[in-house]
């Protein structure tokens, strides 16, 4: 049997992301604190987090997809009791090929900011 192991994997170039076997397999994801300043826990192809007031979150991708065709997924853990939902919303200009937007919001329909965001994202890299 043999063994490969790496911590860090690129392509030939040297500089860009090597294409995954797996199609299916997640090309991005993360799980984000979106109270108070918010904050990334963990994640993969995930530059950075912006936070556009109560409720509205974007995920900027660290490499682009091929078009803004990608599907994703969100979802958020009810912590401390509250029972928050979050809801995937986008518009023409919250999904592109190097981000995408979220709104959060609980049970009543209010927005409000959630602790515990996860994302998924499934596509073709650029």
């Amino acid at each position: 049997m043999s063994e490969l192991r790496a911590d860090t994997i690129t392509g030939s170039d040297g500089t860009s992301p090597v294409t995954l076997t797996k199609q299916a397999a997640a090309k991005a994801w993360n799980c984000f604190d979106g109270t108070g300043t918010i904050s990334l826990r963990d994640s993969l192809n995930t530059a950075s987090l912006t936070d556009n007031g109560t409720a509205n979150y974007d995920t900027n991708f660290t490499n682009s997809f091929a078009n803004d065709d990608y599907a994703f997924v969100a979802t958020n853990c009810n912590q401390g009791g509250t029972n928050n939902q979050i809801v995937a919303g986008t518009t023409a200009t919250s999904k592109t090929t190097g981000e995408f937007g979220i709104r959060t919001q609980n049970y009543a329909g209010t927005f409000s900011d959630v602790n515990d965001n996860m994302t998924a994202v499934h596509g073709d890299l650029a």
